[in-house]
């Protein structure tokens, strides 16, 4: 895991062209902003929020599909035991399908298949289809693991269960044989969140394993849109039809069998890598077009104010994806008017953002600007033996340089970080924190002042009052699995959404999404990591550079 996320600071040259390129017409340079001021910045005819966001859906057309939804279309799922319950209902119920795209399975994880096996006896035409990474999936083996839990429903079920595991074509040969399990992740894994029970979809960043449904912090939105439910289903079966199978074997010490279909498009990633990278290009390239985008659903007497891009990186795979583009534009977008000064949070559980990233958002000067990551003691490696003990003193230092570069550009002011901590993991009452997403509210202009008048009377302070109400009703979000670092644009598959909406009641439902978040959240500042306890040892800073030179991310 140190790998994994100690080089996810650098994202590769040429895929981070690629998305300058998709928005270079609209970037803005950093230095034509006077440090700390925004006198600078050319002045634009005051727009409304309905047309500053029609100008970013219409960037996002040309990158990505577009599905039309209605606000309560969408469920805003809270607590990581409110998605458990509903995961499990939705199972229960399940007519005709089930995609489950994870990481992992935890391994003990007997009352979620028992849910699953219920719900397949129940209805004899339910299929269910999981997709989760090899290299975690199988770790344990020949002890209990993922694969071997998941095994005895196909003896059970036969073709109505599916089990197949995705491998990295990036760790192969010597690599592959003398890396230890616990780090070899660090070249990549099957990273997405998706799941689908008939025509509903849950994007999330959580896996399934007991922490993510009780004291494990992430985001879950629930979509009931059947559009986009078959959407991410040829998303998940393209990815399975380039994985592993996995077979029952009970007289075998595993357990399993981990094998290679013949009917697979492209040939082993351990064969050859090359090979299984044209092949996966072919297969999977053509669904992350907008040419995927449906019909539109939208009448003129119910028009549609809320849209959903799916966002993938797939780059281990394809040559290009689309979050890292979309994002790129978006950000750009804000560094310029009408759209600055915006207001947004972000949030990363490992707080490792690319350094382009990081400029992007910087760069956009924000009227007021939140990152949210997790405390040391909200990291789930916090006291981990072995080198991923290291890890929660790797992101303190990160967080640190993050800090350094705020002051220098002048935004101390403006952009604040605050770090997520309840109790202490793997003592009683403690919680980790693994929300990841971003939040945008467009600056207000006049032009909406109309609707806002009680706001502003509200308050003997207009300013304060305009601010409190800006940063409780985003107008576009970002969730799903993404980290937003090397390896979300290198080296893993990742799957997110941007939600994009004008709709008053959803945007206070996504404000509240920030405000719940941030409840076990504290300011800290330069000093704080001066402190003692967060003081990061020459060993980790050196453990860190040998990940990079070595090609892995944290």
């Amino acid at each position: 895991m140190i790998l994994r996320t100690l080089t996810r600071a650098h994202a590769p040259r040429s895929i981070l062209r690629h998305g300058l390129r998709q928005t270079r017409r609209t970037a803005q340079p950093l230095r034509s902003y006077t440090t700390g001021q925004t006198a600078s910045m050319p002045l634009s005819t005051p727009q409304s929020q309905a047309s500053m966001l029609a100008t970013i859906t219409t960037d996002l057309d040309k990158i990505a599909p577009r599905f039309e939804i209605q606000p309560d279309q969408i469920r805003i799922i809270q607590t990581p035991t409110e998605f458990y319950e509903i995961l499990k209902t939705k199972i229960l119920n399940a007519q005709s399908r089930i995609y489950l795209s994870t990481l992992y399975i935890g391994k003990t994880e007997h009352d979620l298949i028992s849910t699953i096996r219920t719900a397949l006896l129940k209805n004899p035409s339910l299929r269910i289809s999981f997709l989760t990474d090899a290299l975690r999936g199988c770790r344990e083996t020949p002890k209990q693991s993922c694969a071997s839990l998941l095994a005895p429903l196909i003896t059970e079920f036969g073709n109505r269960v599916e089990v197949r595991m995705f491998h990295t074509p990036n760790l192969t040969g010597l690599r592959k044989k003398y890396i230890p399990k616990r780090i070899n992740e660090g070249w990549g894994l099957q990273h997405m969140k998706l799941y689908g029970i008939d025509d509903e979809i849950i994007i999330s960043g959580a896996n399934l394993s007991s922490d993510y449904f009780t004291n494990r912090q992430d985001r879950y939105h629930l979509f009931s849109s059947s559009a986009l439910t078959d959407y991410f289903s040829k998303i998940h079966n393209g990815v399975c039809d380039l994985s592993f199978s996995i077979q029952p074997a009970p007289n075998t010490p595993a357990g399993y069998t981990i094998t290679w279909p013949i009917s697979n498009p492209s040939p082993s990633p351990l064969d050859s890598p090359s090979a299984f990278k044209t092949a996966a290009s072919k297969h999977l390239s053509h669904l992350l077009t907008p040419s995927n985008t449906p019909p539109s659903t939208s009448s003129s007497t119910t028009p549609s104010n809320t849209h959903i891009y799916p966002i993938l990186s797939l780059v281990p795979l394809l040559d290009t994806s689309t979050e890292l583009p979309a994002l790129t534009n978006l950000l750009q977008r804000l560094a310029t008017p009408p759209f600055h000064p915006s207001t947004w949070t972000f949030t990363a559980g490992y707080f490792n953002m690319t350094s382009s990233f990081r400029r992007l958002l910087l760069a956009t000067r924000p009227h007021s600007g939140t990152v949210l990551t997790a405390h040391p003691h909200a990291n789930g490696f916090f006291g981990s033996k072995g080198v991923s003990g290291m890890l929660p003193a790797a992101y303190t230092h990160l967080a640190k340089t993050f800090l350094r570069r705020v002051k220098y550009e002048g935004l101390s002011e403006s952009v604040h970080l605050r770090e997520w901590e309840r109790g202490v993991v793997g003592r009683e009452g403690g919680w980790t924190y693994h929300a990841k997403g971003l939040w945008v509210t467009f600056p207000r202009s006049c032009l909406d002042s109309a609707t806002n008048d009680t706001t502003e009377t509200s308050s003997s302070n207009g300013k304060d009052a305009i601010t409190a109400a800006e940063q409780e009703t985003p107008s576009l979000t970002v969730v799903g699995s993404s980290n937003y670092t090397k390896r979300s644009y290198e080296l893993d598959l990742e799957a997110n959404v941007i939600i994009a909406t004008s709709d008053p009641g959803l945007r206070k439902r996504l404000g509240e999404e920030v405000k719940w978040l941030s409840e076990y959240a504290t300011a800290v500042d330069e000093k704080t990591f001066e402190e003692k306890e967060r003081r990061v040892s020459v060993g980790v800073k050196l453990s860190m550079w040998v990940v990079r030179v070595l090609g892995g991310a944290l």
